[in-house]
């Protein structure tokens, strides 16, 4: 009997195939695919306290082995997500993680705020959830302070792990950024300040040129890249954190195979996140199910406890 399932911060996953924010809007999209309860889970796309229109321009280009995007965080807003599709999202029956953003450290206090009080309103009013947890992504830049990302520098990250933390009852999976100074000290801090979970890696800032228009292809010069060229990057680093904390890490970067998943899981992840392949493949998620469920059968492994961490 092949055991898919996976526990994160008392939260538990039917398998560790998880859809990264950004990739899969908030659901709804991929239905017309396959049945999305049969996911792990799924993280919704990035949210703010304000409604964001986004960059404008070119948004996405194809690189070799990867994309590049530069959507700029585009989304209706958190009051409006939280008023027009958390009805569907109480009818799901997996993991549903709401990704939280912020231009400061004020937006990221009062979108945890509503959060919070509307979750727990749904919950006393049906006696159901609509949100499982909360995934904090710093890699938002600092508005107030020069632009920098909140997730480069641990003293800047620490102000928003440690806001949010006191705001949401919610199990909270903190995003790190492959940019930070040093990682394994920046996931000790999350620690510390009561981050339940870790994911990693988010994009990795990189460039495109326009040689003809001798030009940026994106406006703001740089874009973050995704897909297989960044694994061997995202899988060091994935493993580096695990040495560091024992927490739970939701793994990410470049993951197209179901052999890349196990890579993943034995490099520390608990379960991975999926993002460029949902735009080669829109089923990747139950092919990618199935194909961890035949390579334990194949190998003989019964639970992904048996391969999770042993490099």
């Amino acid at each position: 009997m092949i055991d898919l399932s996976c526990n994160i911060a008392g939260i538990s996953f039917k398998n560790p195939i998880v859809m990264a924010s950004g990739t899969f809007g908030f659901g709804r999209e991929y239905s017309r695919f396959y049945d999305v309860n049969k996911l792990g889970g799924f993280v919704g796309k990035g949210l703010t306290l304000h409604p964001k229109e986004g960059n404008n321009g070119t948004r996405m280009a194809e690189t070799a082995a990867g994309m590049m995007n530069s959507i700029g965080l585009e989304n209706p807003g958190i009051q409006a997500f939280l008023a027009e599709e958390c009805t569907h999202w109480q009818s799901l029956d997996t993991v549903r993680i709401v990704n939280l953003g912020g231009g400061t450290l004020e937006d990221y206090i009062e979108g945890a705020e509503f959060i919070e009080d509307h979750e727990q309103r749904i919950r006393k009013e049906t006696g159901r959830p609509s949100i499982d947890m909360v995934e904090l992504n710093i890699s938002c830049p600092n508005v107030k302070e020069g632009g920098m990302a909140f997730g480069v520098q641990t003293v800047a990250a620490r102000s928003v792990v440690r806001a949010v933390r006191e705001k949401v009852s919610l199990p909270l999976i903190v995003k790190l950024s492959p940019g930070a100074e040093n990682l394994g000290e920046m996931a000790v801090m999350c620690e510390y300040e009561g981050a339940d979970a870790l994911s990693l890696i988010n994009t990795i800032s990189a460039m495109k040129i326009d040689i003809r228009n001798r030009k940026s292809v994106f406006e703001h010069g740089y874009a973050g890249l995704s897909g297989p060229a960044i694994k061997p990057i995202a899988l060091r680093m994935v493993h580096q954190v695990a040495q560091a904390v024992p927490l739970p890490i939701l793994g990410m970067g470049g993951i197209t195979t179901a052999e890349d998943v196990i890579e993943f899981i034995m490099a520390g992840a608990n379960s991975v996140q999926i993002g460029t392949a949902n735009f080669i493949n829109p089923r990747t998620g139950p092919d990618l199910i199935e194909g961890v469920a035949n390579w334990m059968e194949r190998e003989g492994v019964r639970s992904l406890d048996e391969i999770r961490g042993i490099i």
